[in-house]
């Protein structure tokens, strides 16, 4: 019995063996076709916005089922990764219902803005396996991965439902303990004012008192946070450019963000606009988003991107107001944008920058500016006699003299619901 017993152990080993070798020899095979590797899901659901690939320069953010034309049945995982030291990857898919895995080669697509830097957002492609329907991915950096300490991702967006809103605002970063607590708070409420449903803040750092505000808007249901810890992996930049500070990553990895945004809300709205917490695109002919986002589609069917010019309000130029009910803003840290009312002119041979109001389901890749990548989808630039980005901040031309500014009060015409939802918000958080 004993001798019976050594030898079921010995074949058991055997069999153990030949099937790490297997596996070994197929994640080696750079072949696209999908191939069976073991019969048993494992590995751990990923718990972090950020998760580093081991033995690797890259991370994964999340993962997105994509079916749209060109990449059909295609698992899309955003991340970031080095443009030069980033080595071969496999997509390794979880199959229902019989808990099978296959392994797939994963195409690396490092987005074309990185500006300089070493790091840029990443785009890995995997075709899944047919018969497969995976809810989860890992992914193989070699072949000596142990599997079963791989993070899982989630494949979101597998099921493409009606869109229940709107309006959902991406916010780049907030990064640098931010506490411009009044201009956030002014913000946060025009957005209401022009129909937002949804902010998603991608958070890295803020002050204690703009976690307050947070916790507000979070419990109201108008905010949702996305952790963000990129500088606990990279070094990261807060200028736009590598020749201007040379870091690993620029802006926080702000364009990761928001393709990860645009994927996040891909079935969840109607429309997701692409901006900083500073900016407001504001509408100047109509008077909230829908009644100007209805038009403006109306008049351009084949477009799902539309572009609208960034304007510089200097922080620096206060125009005196005579207001009810804001006395007590001036204890509040930040900037109160209705004192700032007169804007830069253009500057000569230099397009203005610009944000944006999206279709998700019309974009493959987003820059910060632009769309990089379309699924055939036109880009309108839309008139700034229709809306434009009201941006306060500091100026871009502080040399010029004020009587070359233009007065430009368009948001003084929502004063009195402002004042009074900006109170509101002070009084629940501030005061």
């Amino acid at each position: 019995m004993a001798r019976y017993s050594k030898r079921l152990h010995l074949v058991a080993a055997v069999f153990t063996l030949t099937v790490i070798t297997f596996s070994y020899l197929q994640i080696r095979n750079t072949s696209p076709v999908p191939t069976s590797v073991v019969h048993l899901c494992s590995g751990t659901p990923a718990s972090g916005t950020i998760t580093p690939l081991k033995s690797n320069r890259a991370f994964i953010v999340a993962a997105y089922f994509d079916n749209r034309r060109n990449y059909r049945n295609a698992t899309r995982l955003i991340g970031i990764a080095h443009h030069k030291d980033v080595q071969q990857l496999y997509c390794r898919f979880c199959c229902t219902p019989d808990g099978k895995v296959q392994v797939t080669k994963a195409e690396i697509d490092i987005h074309d803005d990185r500006f300089g830097f070493p790091y840029g957002a990443t785009d890995l492609y995997c075709q899944e396996p047919k018969n497969c329907q995976p809810r989860y991915v890992s992914i193989l950096g070699s072949a000596v991965d142990k599997v079963d300490q791989l993070p899982l991702f989630e494949i979101k967006n597998r099921e493409a439902t009606d869109s229940p809103v709107q309006f959902t605002v991406c916010v780049s970063p907030m990064y640098g303990e931010y506490n411009n607590i009044l201009q956030f708070i002014q913000s946060m409420e025009m957005y209401k004012i022009l129909g937002v449903d949804k902010v998603v803040i991608y958070k890295n750092s803020c002050s204690q008192l703009m976690e307050k505000v947070l916790d507000f808007y979070v419990t109201e249901g108008t905010v949702e946070i996305i952790p963000w810890p990129i500088d606990s992996y990279l070094s990261v930049s807060s200028y736009w450019h590598h020749s201007m500070d040379a870091k690993d990553i620029g802006y926080y990895g702000q364009i990761t963000a928001l393709n990860d945004c645009v994927y996040r809300n891909m079935y969840k709205s109607r429309y997701v606009l692409l901006n900083d917490i500073d900016e407001i695109i504001l509408p100047v002919k109509h008077w909230n988003w829908q009644t100007m986002m209805r038009e403006l589609q109306k008049q351009n069917p084949r477009s799902g991107i539309f572009v609208f010019e960034n304007h510089i309000f200097p922080k620096t130029i206060f125009t005196p107001i005579s207001l009810v009910n804001i006395s007590s803003w001036s204890s509040v840290p930040g900037i109160n944008i209705l004192e700032h009312v007169i804007r830069e002119p253009d500057r000569k041979h230099i397009m203005n920058p610009s944000k944006m109001i999206v279709d998700p389901r019309k974009v493959s890749q987003t820059s910060i500016h632009s769309v990089l990548k379309t699924y055939g989808w036109h880009q309108v630039h839309v008139k700034k006699d229709v809306a434009l980005v009201y941006h306060c901040r500091i100026p871009l031309q502080a040399t010029l003299p004020r009587e070359s500014l233009i007065e430009d009060p368009t948001i003084w015409r929502y004063n009195v619901s402002l004042i009074e939802n900006v109170n509101h918000v002070l009084q629940q958080t501030v005061l």
